[in-house]
């Protein structure tokens, strides 16, 4: 199987690193070396490709696959939302997807082998089945776990979990930023709690722009849930709170 891989980012870049036991071209504009190409050419025989740029630029780059590939071609994205991929079928076979992996850092410098490992890969088969169980065996090569569901739900799931916690850990960085006491007596938990404040700037104004009202849903759920705490049972819906998180990463 040949894959191609367009954009070498964290998450393109971590691809690249990690899949050793494929043939594997890149098409980069800031990156160089052996199996690196400026050229989408190269990606006319592969049977597989991911599509790993910023999302901003994806629409632009999965239109310009249109002129180039077979239709034969399975091509999925690697954006954090999945809605505005889906509105258009493609001329090839066009499978959304969203690997739930990353770090607070961004560039091909910091991408490494082995990121999908134990991860959850969110696959959103909107335009049908054809190339999923091709996609489904790289994401399971790579260590992660396939979940299926529709770019709606996927949206709306992405935005409880990660775009506002993104953006309640920059808006307490803006919260504290003038209290200079505060800011030297900072410890672990505050460090923990901003570091998503650290994201890459660019995705985050994607997240925050394309995915809005999902966000701003969110975080009126959110108020309704620190009224909750402030009102109810507090020692009961803690104990509560703790046993459902201890099911989420009970693997981790």
């Amino acid at each position: 199987m040949k894959i191609g891989i367009i954009g070498l980012g964290l998450i393109g870049g971590s691809l690249f690193k990690s899949l050793n036991d494929y043939d594997v071209v890149a098409v980069s504009a800031s990156q160089q070396g052996d199996k690196i190409y400026k050229s989408y050419d190269v990606l006319i025989d592969c049977d597989l490709i991911f599509v790993c740029s910023p999302m901003n630029k994806t629409l632009e780059v999965l239109d310009k696959l249109e002129n180039i590939l077979p239709a034969t071609a399975v091509v999925t994205d690697v954006c954090s939302l999945k809605s505005f991929v889906c509105k258009k079928k493609r001329a090839y076979c066009f499978i959304p997807s969203h690997p739930m992996a990353g770090t607070e850092h961004k560039g091909y410098e910091n991408s490494f082998a082995g990121l999908f490992k134990g991860a959850k890969w969110v696959i959103t088969p909107c335009f049908g089945k054809e190339g999923v169980e091709l996609l489904e065996e790289i994401i399971r090569y790579l260590g992660a776990k396939p979940v299926y569901t529709t770019p709606e739900q996927h949206d709306e799931a992405a935005a409880l979990i990660s775009h506002m916690p993104m953006l309640i850990s920059q808006a307490l960085m803006l919260t504290a930023k003038d209290n200079p006491l505060a800011l030297e007596i900072a410890s672990s938990g505050f460090r923990d709690m901003t570091r998503l404040a650290l994201s890459n700037e660019e995705m985050a104004c994607d997240m925050v722009y394309i995915n809005h009202k999902n966000i701003e849903n969110a975080l009126l759920k959110l108020y309704k849930s620190a009224g909750t705490l402030t009102s109810g049972d507090y020692p009961k819906i803690i104990s509560e709170i703790k046993s459902i998180r201890a099911k989420m990463f009970q693997n981790n």
